[in-house]
């Protein structure tokens, strides 16, 4: 299982919003998918109404990917065949720009749809961004996974 994020630039109105998010949180990510075993991936999509598995082509030039330890996989399709079909939280996604905006319980985006599904605390406070961070620290361990602390100066 891995974590793709997208660092591309779509035309139009999706890549503006895809430069915004960039340049607000500071990060080379807009978007993030969980990606299975099966290649199927799972994520929340404005584009796609919300909560959603789809197949999709992951080219290197537009996407980096993040291995993830196979421990996960199954309580992550579980955290997603339970939401599918929830919509997309836009106006939670705006939180990023205007702190005081609370998350829904109903609706994801896509970072925070993810990190949910694989079991981190407090999912909404994730943009793609952060979501990489915390991710490129995970290491496998016997009975699941940990995150390594950072080493100190």
């Amino acid at each position: 299982m891995k974590a793709a994020f997208y660092k591309g630039t779509r035309p139009g109105l999706a890549g503006i919003y895809s430069r915004v998010v960039r340049w607000w949180t500071k990060s080379d990510y807009s978007h993030v998918e969980l990606v299975l075993t099966t290649g199927r991936a799972w994520s929340s999509s404005f584009e796609d109404g919300g909560v959603r598995s789809k197949l999709i082509d992951f080219d290197p030039a537009r996407w980096d990917l993040v291995d993830l330890p196979p421990v996960l996989e199954q309580a992550a399709v579980a955290w997603f065949e339970a939401h599918r079909g929830a919509g997309y939280d836009l106006v939670g996604n705006l939180q990023f720009v205007l702190s005081p905006i609370p998350h829904s319980r109903r609706r994801w985006f896509c970072s925070e749809a993810v990190a949910a599904a694989l079991g981190i605390p407090d999912p909404w406070r994730y943009s793609p961004g952060t979501l990489a961070s915390a991710l490129t620290i995970l290491k496998p361990a016997s009975a699941g996974f940990s995150f390594t602390a950072a080493p100190t100066p």
